[in-house]
């Protein structure tokens, strides 16, 4: 049974919602289940079925890709009150490439059935503008992921990267081990850790077990320009 604590997320999330008729909002409603994940379990990977769409009412998940050599590329990060459609890709034409799904932190979401969203789409028109809207701007997060990968310095990549998270988390700390910014900068951990220790020979960051603090943002924004 959804609460209504959830269908207010749902309606709020899902900006198509009020356009829906009641049957339609039943039906997702039926079909609509709520999910705990641990930080650091699987929630999606290449070769497992079709879950579904995700709307992250708590949390934060991480959505990569994997070569056959077991390396990770992160492509982008969802936190609280996103909604992630790679997760059914099923139901998307065209997509053919495997990701996969990681709980970054302790996550609950809401999970809506793959074939009940697709069949939303096909009979309702801003449900399927909202579809297209969301895959265009994700591939859009993919292009800048692969662009910084391909063609940026990786100083550069890594400053971008530090910038960003303590502009979305609002403090100077990063509490990140040197295995988990490669993970999300796509690099190996030993090319992290030398870097890292560049920037703080430079006065940039200090370093620390299991974490990283920003002394000089106007440095290392400078190394992002």
């Amino acid at each position: 049974m959804t609460v209504k604590e959830d269908i207010k997320s749902i309606s709020r999330v899902l900006t198509f919602w009020d356009k829906l008729t009641d049957a339609q909002q039943n039906l997702i409603l039926d079909r609509i289940v709520t999910e705990k994940y641990q930080k650091g379990s699987t929630i999606h990977s290449g070769d497992m079925d079709c879950i579904g769409v995700l709307l992250i009412k708590k949390g934060e998940v991480r959505i990569y890709i994997l070569s056959d050599e077991g390396k990770e590329i992160t492509l982008y990060r969802l936190g609280e009150g996103e909604v992630c459609i790679l997760s059914a890709s099923c139901i998307l034409d065209n997509i053919t490439f495997d990701v996969h799904i990681d709980a970054e932190t302790d996550s609950e979401v809401l999970v809506i059935d793959s074939n009940v969203y697709k069949q939303i789409c096909r009979q309702n028109i801003y449900a399927e503008s909202f579809t297209d809207k969301l895959v265009i701007d994700r591939f859009s997060d993919v292009m800048w992921a692969m662009e910084q990968i391909l063609f940026m310095s990786f100083d550069k990549r890594l400053a971008i990267f530090l910038f960003d998270e303590i502009t979305r988390n609002q403090t100077d700390m990063i509490d990140l081990t040197h295995e988990q910014i490669a993970k999300y900068v796509g690099s190996a951990r030993e090319v992290v850790s030398r870097m890292l220790k560049y920037f703080a020979n430079e006065g940039i960051v200090e370093l620390s077990r299991g974490g990283v603090k920003v002394i000089n943002k106007k440095k290392l924004k400078s190394l992002t320009l």
